[in-house]
């Protein structure tokens, strides 16, 4: 019997998965994960999964995914469960721990770079100061309560990161939570989006909470939308989305 590996392979590309993340896939027989993030490995580095069996599934899928991975575990086989970002982030290592008891399966949880750091890397640095991190996702969290985690960070003063902004079905949910925040925050806040990070048609920008309510998210996209402090500085040719922290130093 083996412990199950659940690992964060990062946002996409072979540079943002952690070396512990991969030698734990290389040390693995058996690979389990949802389809897409089986393909992101295949793409960053096609010789990684070449010798490895393969169990994959595909959205909304997660229970039988981890069930897979927890009977491959406990069958003897060494078993990597991976998630996308971080293991921990809006991924599987809950589930994979409240049903590893039933299988008498030990867990192991390898931590990766979920999109709230990498995402932010590329808009600057937003989330220098407080933040908080919200899914716009009512699959599993009853809409209510997103609004008031939306509203809290919004009378706090927090930075926040906006994960499942948009789906096939929920068409009109980051326009929702724009309209929420703007209960307290003013409409030129500096917002920023990432899409498709570390991976092909990577792409971020920059702009304002009253355009993020007409802004055409989708399903690899992830938005940030920052405090009274956050301003836009240019560096370079670029500009940056910036939190300060109060180090004094005026741009």
């Amino acid at each position: 019997m083996e412990d199950l590996l659940v690992v964060g392979i990062g946002p996409g590309n072979a540079g943002g998965m952690t070396i512990d993340a991969r030698a734990a896939i290389l040390e693995a027989d058996v690979i389990a994960g949802y389809k897409t993030y089986i393909d992101i490995l295949k793409n960053a580095e096609s010789a990684l999964l070449s010798t490895k069996e393969i169990i994959s599934t595909g959205m909304t899928q997660e229970e039988e995914r981890v069930i897979l991975a927890l009977k491959s575990a406990a069958a003897g086989k060494k078993t990597a469960l991976v998630c996308s970002g971080d293991a921990g982030v809006y991924a599987l290592s809950s589930l994979a721990l409240s049903l590893a008891p039933r299988f008498g399966v030990g867990v192991e949880i390898v931590p990766g770079v979920t999109v709230a750091l990498s995402g932010a890397a590329l808009l600057g640095s937003p989330l220098t100061n407080d933040f908080a991190v919200v899914s716009l996702s009512d699959r599993l969290t009853p809409w209510e309560k997103i609004e008031k985690r939306l509203r809290a960070t919004s009378l706090g003063d927090f930075c926040v990161v906006l994960y499942n902004p948009r789906s096939k079905t929920r068409t009109d949910t980051l326009f929702r939570a724009a309209k929420i925040l703007l209960e307290n925050r003013a409409e030129h806040t500096v917002c920023g989006f990432v899409k498709n990070v570390g991976r092909n048609a990577e792409e971020w920008g920059i702009l304002t909470l009253l355009e993020l309510c007409d802004f055409e998210a989708d399903m690899f996209s992830t938005i940030f939308v920052g405090n009274s402090d956050t301003k836009i500085i240019q560096v370079g040719n670029k500009k940056r989305m910036v939190t300060e922290r109060g180090y004094g130093v005026s741009a």
